[in-house]
């Protein structure tokens, strides 16, 4: 009985993980729903949610697994892949666009808010360079991830060929975490 109560729990536990997850913002919902409408096949939605900076491939593989019954093989590939399609831009870009919205003086405090705010939060990216940045990206947590990581990177001056091994690393280790959960999840709907 105990043992059956355990699963029941465990679970619920993914269930709740996942649906926050996915229902967390309905920003993802929406733009799945959109990208549907617009006609376009699963793979190329998951390949679209997984660049964006709010969802990532911690919304993408669970919509390819859970939503779009993908293999979670495909799934975690496709959503890898997405999710570094934008880093190198960003990497290359954010500083130009950080010192062009600065020219104004909203852009200028959203710029220093932002750098002070991960110059706070990064400590260990600072501190432990390779492994920092890696965990920062690969924790799927809220507010981390490989677009933030980019921004981190940046501000703490990794150079570019170090920041993406770091962030691809990073989102790796995101899907290994993220994947076998949307497979739970998965195996707990049916």
């Amino acid at each position: 009985m105990k043992r059956v109560h355990y699963k029941v729990i465990i679970s619920l536990a993914i269930m709740l993980f996942l649906w926050g997850g996915l229902s967390a913002s309905s920003f993802s919902d929406n733009t799945v729903n959109w990208l549907e409408a617009k006609g376009l096949s699963p793979r190329l939605i998951v390949l679209i949610i997984s660049m964006l900076p709010l969802i990532e491939l911690r919304g993408s593989i669970p919509v390819a697994i859970i939503v779009f019954k993908m293999h979670w093989f495909e799934a975690a590939a496709l959503s890898i892949v997405g999710n570094m399609v934008p880093i190198p831009i960003l990497l290359l870009l954010i500083e130009w666009f950080f010192g062009l919205i600065s020219k104004v003086s909203i852009g200028a405090r959203f710029t220093n808010w932002i750098f002070a705010r991960t110059r706070r939060k990064g400590k260990a990216i600072e501190k432990y360079e390779a492994i920092g940045l890696t965990s920062f990206v690969g924790i799927p947590l809220p507010g981390t991830g490989g677009w933030t990581g980019a921004l981190a990177a940046r501000i703490f001056g990794i150079s570019f060929w170090k920041s993406m091994l770091y962030i691809v690393l990073g989102v790796i280790l995101a899907s290994a975490i993220v994947t076998p959960l949307s497979v739970m999840g998965k195996l707990a709907v049916h």
